[in-house]
């Protein structure tokens, strides 16, 4: 990035930040403000970035931020496609086109999971990297905001066994590690062109066994249906066996995972329980 590409990619990060409205995000609008706005370090918490960085990004003291952080800015900031698009030429890369994989969170796809901001969902990509995980989630399966590469992959999480609250028999966690591996397949059918996608099944590859021999297999299994039940060992609260159905987006080929409870159960006073602790403990 020039010192022009530089100076207009934080004015622009800045001038979108003024305008979006904190309730507009589930923010709190609270307290004595500057203006209307996002505070930078809402919008950091929002992007997943540190408040020090988006600030030297805003000054232009930070150059060529990366595709991921580009998307993350754009999506916490609710851009239009268009806005998007210049975000990334902005930062000194091309708009992802139809050959990539989607990661965009579209605004309706948004304002679905606004509607949700009170129960755990989480959303990946066509790879099952994750995009987003709400306040609820975190509640429920622990903070993924220090996450990064190969950690937010759900395939890779589950073949090198990276530990989860998820409570699986051996056989219920082969059969997952399978179902994920062969959607990967099926998405890197669609993908060829994908250079961030080929990168991920090398890294798969070189740094499993369990998924190089999945991803061999002659006839790997097609994903099942996607609504099943999960058992969740909460540390604070105890074992919440919860229904958990995964919500296919066909037009951003993207996965949205909800966790529920049967009302007036006590997996629903457990979970609602632990989303209480676990909202208390992150605002902390």
């Amino acid at each position: 990035m020039d010192s022009v590409e530089t100076w207009e990619f934080g004015r622009a990060v800045r001038r979108w930040r003024d305008r979006l409205a904190p309730e507009a995000v589930g923010v709190p609008a609270g307290g004595r403000r500057r203006a209307s706005g996002l505070r930078r370090e809402e919008l950091a918490a929002l992007a997943g970035i540190s408040a020090d960085y988006l600030t030297r990004l805003e000054q232009g003291r930070a150059t060529a931020p990366s595709t991921q952080v580009v998307e993350s800015l754009a999506r916490a900031l609710r851009l239009t496609g268009a806005e998007r698009d210049l975000l990334y030429r902005l930062a000194g890369h091309a708009p992802p086109g139809p050959d990539v994989v989607p990661s965009r969170i579209t605004p309706s796809v948004q304002r679905l999971l606004d509607r949700l901001s009170h129960t755990p969902v989480v959303v990946y990509d066509a790879t099952w990297t994750l995009l987003l995980a709400n306040a609820p989630y975190h509640a429920l399966m622990g903070d993924t905001t220090t996450w990064r590469g190969l950690e937010r992959n759900a395939v890779w999480r589950n073949v090198t066994r990276l530990p989860s609250r998820v409570v699986h028999t051996p056989q219920e966690q082969a059969d997952h590690e399978a179902r994920l591996v062969a959607d990967l397949r099926l998405t890197a059918s669609r993908y060829p062109a994908d250079r961030a996608l080929r990168r991920l099944i090398a890294e798969l590859t070189a740094g499993s066994p369990r998924f190089a021999e999945l991803w061999d297999a002659e006839a790997p299994p097609s994903l099942a249906d996607p609504s099943r039940r999960k058992t969740i060992d909460h540390p604070a609260v105890g074992p919440i066996t919860l229904d958990c159905d995964t919500l296919l987006v066909a037009s951003d080929d993207l996965r949205i995972s909800v966790y529920t409870a049967e009302p007036g159960t006590e997996d629903a006073e457990r979970l609602a329980l632990a989303t209480v602790l676990g909202t208390q403990s992150l605002r902390l």
